[in-house]
Order: structure tokens, then C-alpha cells, then sequence
């Protein structure tokens, strides 16, 4: 690829199942760099309140999916009950997130965010919609598309099957599908 200003994207029709290993590197750098300028922003915000990744991680599927009970979270992060309690109680007792008893089963916790909670998170967000929009206008809908092919790619079956169930049901509903899959006519 050039770096002249009028070099063209390569077309869809290039032949990528061959792909070099320095390709793959490259792919590996600018995930790396862009997952580290993508969360600098709420680094800093988290940090001055004395929190992390961890924590947004949280924030953020709690603000998704108020009620979500405890065991839905864990399965969305992959994490142990001990870890998700180091983060969530502090959460909790510093009026970011609420616990509630399960309507049917009162042993459930179901989890949503206060308005303190929601404000945090929303501020998080706000730092990164700028990120993600800015970048989206430059690489334009056809990229947009395939970055989130490219990112579907990158997931197992258990969290495709999350982001179908958190964004409506559909499968491949929230990013045009899998991976050499079908895409639906809707």
C-alpha cells in the first residue's frame, strides 16, 4: 500500500486468504495501538476516581443491560465470581451501580446503574464516541462494514452469540454476519 495521497483502497476482489505474515503483524500492531489510543481517554477519567478497565467493562454492560442479572455479566466477561467482586463491589458501595433481589428468584442480583453510575458511564462513552466517529467518517461505510466483519472475525462463538442476543436476537444482526455466512435480506 502507497502512501501517496491518491493511492486507492485495495478492492474487495483482492485475493486474501494468502496473506503474508507481515500483513498479519500489521493487523496485530493496529489493533494493539488503536485498542490503546481508543481507551487512553477513560484511562484518565477511571484513573482520577481510582478505577480501571475492569470497572468500565462493568459501567458499560450494566448500562446496556439494566437488570442484568450477576451470572449474565460473568458470562459476558469471561471472569470468575471473586474477580467480577473485586470490581462490582466498590461499584456498589460508592453509588456507581445497584443490586436488587431477582423478581422470580430472590437469590438472583439483578444489577443497574444509579444516576451517578449512569452519568460515569456516560461520559466514558462520550470520550470514545469522538474516537469511533471520527474514525468511521475517514475510512467511510464500506470499511465501517468490514471493520466489523474484521471484528466479528476476531470473536468466538459464545460472544457472536451475546452480541446477536444483546442487539436484538438475529444473528449477525449487529455486524452483517459471519464470517463466510449468509447475510439476511432485512
Amino acid at each position: 500500500m502507497s502512501d501517496a495521497p491518491d493511492a486507492k483502497p485495495v478492492g474487495a476482489g483482492r485475493q486474501l486468504l494468502f496473506l503474508r505474515e507481515e500483513e498479519l503483524r500489521l493487523a496485530q500492531d493496529l489493533l494493539f495501538f488503536g485498542y490503546r489510543d481508543f481507551t487512553a481517554g477513560p484511562d484518565a477519567i477511571l484513573a482520577e476516581l481510582g478505577m480501571g478497565r475492569a470497572h468500565h467493562r462493568v459501567l458499560h454492560f450494566v448500562g446496556r443491560r439494566p437488570g442484568i442479572t450477576v451470572g449474565e455479566l460473568l458470562a459476558i466477561l469471561g471472569i470468575t465470581k471473586q474477580s467480577l467482586g473485586r470490581v462490582l463491589t466498590p461499584l456498589v458501595e460508592e453509588g456507581y451501580v445497584t443490586q436488587q433481589p431477582g423478581r422470580n428468584d430472590r437469590r438472583q442480583r439483578l444489577l443497574s446503574l444509579t444516576e451517578k453510575g449512569e452519568a460515569l458511564e456516560r461520559r466514558l462513552f462520550e470520550r470514545q464516541r469522538e474516537w469511533v466517529m471520527q474514525a468511521y467518517r475517514e475510512a467511510g461505510p464500506v470499511a465501517v462494514e468490514g471493520f466489523r466483519r474484521v471484528m466479528r472475525g476476531l470473536m468466538g462463538p459464545e460472544a457472536r452469540a451475546q452480541l446477536d442476543r444483546a442487539s436484538g436476537g438475529a444473528p449477525g444482526s449487529a455486524s452483517g454476519g459471519a464470517p463466510g455466512g449468509k447475510r439476511s435480506a432485512a
